[in-house]
């Protein structure tokens, strides 16, 4: 995230200095150049001391000298406008790397503080439920809410966690594994949530892919969750060397939520159950290992990609 906000200042820096550049050595050039042009090359008079062919060689050789002039004006400027380019490309990159370091400091210490409380609210919850499956109380509405939030908490906190824990750690491990096993039991333990849509997939892969196992296996996870979760009937899954799409009919998200899709808390329906975080979890596990998410939706279809 702090490479690309660095990149893009010292971009935008580039197009600035590169805009005045053209701008100012253009004049320059085209100044100097119609000046040569509207200067005599001798005085008339000058020229009735040579004879005709000399006369001709004297105003080429003139001619020949503007021209190789104007060449290197040109390429004096092209040369001196790389050089003001790689110098501002240098100062740009040390100026962004100061102007970004305070900020991504603090997004460090927020994300360190998040992971250690994240981890600190586990054990009370993992308390109460624990002791609420002890009480044993059935048939009660209000021990029932408890039990529903708890629920709810528990996720949100492990959810949070997990995204701590991705933007601190940035490598990844990559494994040879059997992926389309690995698919195949993920889907496996959807089944339940599966009984009421028509499911269908395509798998066409090599008996070993090297990957992030357990990485890519949370992403797949999460695009199920969400395939089930705004289905109305149908979800479609295929997963082909290097492409994991997964597909599901319901709702139309508007190109205007669409462009939201993968931001923290961020849920286009407002009625839906969980926070939002899922799908940035997905994209933030995405980017950290160099692959691309990316949200599609048209007619009462949303689709997501995954290119690893």
């Amino acid at each position: 995230m702090f490479q690309s906000l660095r990149n893009r200042l010292i971009l935008i820096n580039l197009g600035i200095t590169s805009l005045v550049i053209v701008v100012v050595f253009t004049f320059i050039y085209v100044f100097a150049t119609n000046s040569a042009e509207k200067r005599p090359l001798m005085e008339e008079q000058s020229f009735e001391l040579f004879s005709d062919d000399i006369e001709r060689a004297v105003r080429l050789t003139l001619e020949n000298e503007k021209q190789a002039a104007a060449r290197n004006l040109l390429w004096s400027l092209i040369a001196s406008g790389l050089a003001i380019e790689i110098v501002v490309a240098l100062v740009s990159y040390f100026l962004a790397e100061e102007a970004i370091k305070p900020v991504r400091e603090a997004y460090d210490a927020q994300k360190i503080f998040i992971a250690n409380a994240s981890h600190e609210i586990k054990t009370p919850l993992a308390a109460i439920s624990a002791n609420l499956e002890a009480a044993d109380i059935h048939d009660n509405k209000w021990i029932g809410n408890i039990e529903k939030e708890t629920v709810k908490l528990t996720t949100l906190n492990n959810e949070l966690l997990s995204l701590a824990r991705t933007d601190l750690v940035d490598q990844s491990r990559a494994e040879e594994v059997d992926l389309a096993k690995l698919i195949n039991e993920t889907i496996s333990e959807f089944t339940p949530r599966l009984k009421n849509r028509t499911f269908q997939k395509k798998i066409l892969l090599p008996p070993k892919v090297t990957i992030n196992r357990e990485d890519f296996l949370q992403i797949l996870n999460i695009l199920l969750d969400n395939a089930i979760k705004y289905s109305d009937e149908k979800i479609m899954l295929s997963c082909e060397e290097g492409k994991l799409t997964v597909q599901n009919d319901g709702v139309t998200i508007s190109e205007k939520d669409l462009s939201h899709v993968f931001e923290r808390f961020y849920q286009a329906d407002k009625t839906a159950e969980g926070v939002g975080l899922g799908l940035s979890i997905a994209k933030a596990k995405a980017e950290r290992n160099g692959w691309d998410l990316s949200a599609e939706s048209g007619k009462k279809y949303t689709k997501f990609i995954l290119k690893f």
